[in-house]
């Protein structure tokens, strides 16, 4: 009797698994590979070409590399990770997506809607047929990737598409700015804002004005709410009990205890801001823009 049940809810339970989808993968970069196809170089030229290209024209353009679409089919698979992605700007929809399911030998353009005009349905097959596929026969994947992303690149430079809106941007580099704040000029800097607010408002409201404007010039720097919450509190607490601090850290270094000796040292402070995960991809922050797309596009085989 037990052995039917299991049976049964097994039969039951087969279909599902049978049809269950590959999950869309994290857009972590303009190239996305999950096969190890291609190496560190190559990656990293194949990205920098587009980002050179999305600079230029704004169109976005990315490349996704995974075993298999299994049991959906390519064009299922690709249309659901260009919804996902969203690659190309938001109401121009001039994004392109290169899908290779390498142990299938099946690959995929997906076209947004701004650049089927472009890229008609019969171009992105030529793109395939011609170009990628004849190198992906012989072995040689980086180039047959590397080629007709080339062409698709070409392609866009050729359409007359909206320029690009400029970067608006007054963040500084990270590490450069935590060079300077744990400085002694930085230190300095602080202190003379902290004595002249305080020396003109009082305590409390001098500590208050000198929290906001510390934490204003941080959000100025980094463009971090967070960031600049955590200095603007550490900078109101400092400013209002700092000379207590100094005062008691100075009365035990002469009791011989010395308990707060280090307190405003800067040299705790330094590893916990460091940036060790940039070693990692230099296109992390790449994101789609909010493109959409319909379908177009063209798949083909090797």
């Amino acid at each position: 009797m037990i052995a039917r049940a299991l049976l049964f809810a097994f039969l039951m339970c087969w279909p599902f698994a049978a049809t269950a989808e590959v999950a869309v993968p994290p857009l972590t970069g303009r190239v996305v590979d999950q096969t190890g196809t291609l190496s560190a170089s190559d990656a990293a030229a194949l990205t920098q070409r587009l980002k050179d290209l999305e600079s230029r024209k704004g169109s976005q353009v990315a490349v996704l590399i995974v075993p298999t679409t299994q049991p959906e089919t390519i064009e299922q698979f690709s249309i659901r990770v260009a919804e996902a992605w969203k690659i190309g700007r938001r109401k121009i929809d001039d994004g392109a997506l290169l899908v290779v399911a390498k142990n299938d030998r099946k690959l995929r353009i997906e076209v947004g809607y701004g650049l089927e005009g472009a890229m008609p349905d019969v171009t992105a097959r030529r793109i395939i047929d011609e170009i990628i596929v004849p190198r992906f026969k012989t072995g040689d994947f980086a180039g047959g990737i590397s080629a007709g992303v080339d062409r698709i690149i070409r392609i866009i430079d050729g359409e007359p598409l909206p320029a690009p809106k400029p970067e608006v941007s007054h963040s500084v580099d990270p590490n450069m700015f935590f060079d300077i704040v744990f400085s002694p000029f930085g230190f300095l800097g602080y202190a003379a804002i902290a004595a002249i607010l305080r020396g003109l408002m009082g305590r409390l409201l001098g500590s208050g004005v000198t929290a906001g404007v510390v934490g204003a010039i941080v959000w100025f720097l980094l463009g971090s709410m967070v960031v600049s919450g955590i200095f603007g509190i550490a900078a109101f607490f400092l400013t209002m009990f700092g000379d207590s601090i100094l005062a008691a850290s100075q009365a035990a270094s002469r009791s011989g205890r010395g308990g707060y000796g280090g307190g405003w040292s800067s040299g705790s402070s330094g590893g916990s801001w460091s940036s060790g995960s940039s070693s990692g991809s230099s296109d992390s922050g790449f994101s789609g823009g909010g493109g959409d797309f319909g379908g177009g596009g063209a798949s083909g085989s090797w």
